[in-house]
Parts: C-alpha cells; structure tokens; sequence
C-alpha cells in the first residue's frame, strides 16, 4: 500500500496550556469511539468513509477520538502497510475542520505500540500532527518485568502525554498487577488510564492504585470494559485518599463499543453524569446497561474470544452507510458464525439504542468531500 500524502496546517497550544485544558477535559468524563479503518474493495485506505466517520463522530457529541488503537486495527502500525500517519493524519484534519466550525475540539488520542523505540517514534509522529495524548499498548513487551514496562512508558512520555491501557487479555493484553499501576501513577505526565481488562478485581486495582498515589484528581480513569460500560460509569468506588474522601468515579469511555451508536453512547454517558451529581440510580439506566452489553456481545462477539469484534463493528457501520463494507487489512478477519444472526436480534431487541435516524438525515453530508 502507499501512504496517502496530507499537508494541512494543525492549530497548536502551547504545552502547558493544552496539558491542563486535557486534564481538566478527561476529567470532566468525555465519550471516546475507538476509531475504525474504511477500506475499499481493493483493502487500501478509503480516504471518504475515513473522513466520513471521523465528522459522525463528532457530529454525535463525541468528546475525543482514539485513532490508531485496537478497531482501527493494529496492522496500520506496520511501516510495509504504511498507513499509521495517515489514518493520524485525516482524524486530526477533521478535528481541525469541526473546531474551526465552532465545535469544541476535541482530544486526539493515539494508539501507540511496539517497542520501545517504535513507540518513541509513533509519539513523535503523533505529537507533531497535533495529537493530544498516547494510548500506550504493552503487548510487545511479552511477559518483561515491571521495571521494564515503567521505563517503557516514561519513556513515551518524555515525548507525549500518556494514557494508560489495562487491555484484556483475550485480545493481546497481560495481566498487570496493583504494584504496577501504582508505579504507573506517579509519572507526571500520566494524565488518564483506560481500564478494559474485563475483569471486576483487576479494574478494582487501577482504580485503588490512582487513588492511592493521590493522584484521582488529576489523572482520569475511563472505562474500555464493553462488559460492563454502564455499571463502571454509575460506580463510586471506594478508593478513598485525603484528596477524595467520598471515593472515585470513572470518568468516561474509550471504547470500541461506542464506534457505533455513537449519538445515544453520548446521551447515555449524559445520563449517567446526572445521575451520579443527583446521588441516585435509576432502575431504568441499570436495565439499559444490561442491554447495552447484550448488544456488545453481539457486535464482539466474546462467544468466539472476540475475534468477530472488528468485522461485528464494521456489520453495523456498513448497515448504517458509513462503511462501504466489511473489509479488514486481514482479508482472515470476519465475522463469526451466527455472529449476522445476533446482530439482527439485538437490532430488534434494542431499537432505543441505534442511531440509524440520527445517521440516514446527516450521512450524504459527512461523506461530501
């Protein structure tokens, strides 16, 4: 594949005004999509989908985008395939152009991986098209010590703002321990951590590790659990420190779920925050977190370890016109058997969750040039 060229000039802060703007914005609890790669029937780069998902999403409300990270596909890291700056780099126009509109810009975040050096370099890179922040992925570090993993990280962040990743291990992650995350904690430039290990003790560690290191009030905690977006949202957990006494809330989501359905993902975290100023739970938005996981099974499917997760993702954007089809860089990849089939019965099931109305009156133009 050849890389696409884009020269568009990017609007940048200075580092210390952007750093606390980023704080305060991942604090105040924000909807992240975990963006996907359009391609065309020939599997390169579908440069008018790509572009196109990228204004739904903020069209929808969504605070930030993820690019570069698990449902964008990994493959794009790849320098034979080539096209990790460029995926970057259309995210990041887009986001330019609805800023310029009068919309509120909004956090780019990158998916950085591989080694060490590799990972510097990706940051680089994503530092100087405008990016906001890194999702830093450790699975090519195997099993190396936690040693190895803080130096790792540090490292990243000597160049851009981290975002910590607890990624499952059903999808390439490892389990990290509570000493970890609190060593995790005390770097500087630590400004969230995504928590997706889809597990209720080992997200329970994150969220005690930030509150002990006393750095909860700066450092925001997002859920990328698909298993239990809603209750991790609703949740106050009871890591208490001076600095918190009444305990800790999850922030937002940054999630491969919220690819789809983007509009009703952000009026259901709306939801959720009034409930949590109001100090109540509504029964309703307790049922509605078990349909929103119902629907998750289906679209990731967890049934055959997640491996139909990114062609589930791709069904329901091609289904809406946002996708032209299903394609990944794996032409492997695809959906699981009677994966289809849970797909039709969730969209029956759950017909308040879709945003098919919201998507069919602006589609024809988000996919304008």
């Amino acid at each position: 594949m050849t890389p696409v060229e884009h020269k568009t000039e990017f609007h940048h802060h200075t580092p210390s005004e952007r750093d606390v703007n980023l704080r305060d914005r991942l604090l105040e609890g924000i909807a992240i999509p975990a963006h996907p790669l359009a391609l065309d029937e020939n599997r390169t780069l579908d440069e008018r989908h790509q572009r196109g998902l990228s204004r739904y999403y903020l069209a929808a409300g969504a605070g930030g985008l993820a690019v570069g990270v698990h449902t964008t596909q990994f493959e794009i890291h790849d320098e034979e395939i080539g096209l990790y700056r460029p995926v970057l780099e259309l995210a990041a126009e887009e986001a330019e152009r609805f800023s310029r509109a009068g919309g509120e810009r909004p956090v780019m975040i990158a998916g950085i991986v591989g080694s060490t050096d590799q990972a510097v370099r990706e940051a680089a890179a994503a530092r100087d098209i405008g990016y906001d922040c890194g999702l830093v992925s450790l699975a090519a570090l195997g099993d190396a010590r936690d040693d190895a993993l803080i130096e790792h990280a540090r490292a990243v962040a000597e160049v851009l703002p981290l975002f910590g990743f607890y990624l499952q291990p059903a999808v390439g992650g490892r389990t990290l321990t509570y000493a970890f995350w609190r060593r995790l904690a005390e770097i500087e430039r630590l400004v969230a951590i995504k928590i997706a290990p889809f597990d209720r003790y080992q997200t329970l560690d994150v969220v005690r590790a930030v509150a002990d290191a006393g750095r909860s009030g700066d450092v925001a905690l997002y859920t990328g659990n698909d298993d239990s977006i809603v209750v991790d949202l609703l949740t106050r957990y009871p890591a208490r420190h001076p600095h918190n006494p009444d305990g800790v809330h999850i922030s937002g989501g940054l999630l491969g779920h919220w690819a789809v359905w983007t509009k009703t993902a952000v009026e259901l975290l709306e939801e959720v925050k009034i409930a949590r100023q109001r100090g109540s739970i509504p029964g309703t938005l307790l049922t509605r977190g078990v349909e929103v996981t119902d629907a998750n099974s289906a679209f990731f499917d967890p049934q055959h370890g997640f491996a139909g997760s990114i062609a589930g993702i791709h069904e329901v954007l091609r289904r809406q016109g946002l996708l032209a089809n299903r394609h990944t860089l794996n032409p492997a990849d695809g959906l699981s058997p009677g994966q289809l089939a849970e797909i039709d019965r969730v969209y029956a099931a759950y017909p308040h969750l879709n945003d098919d109305e919201f998507v069919a009156t602006h589609l024809d133009e988000w996919m304008s040039t």
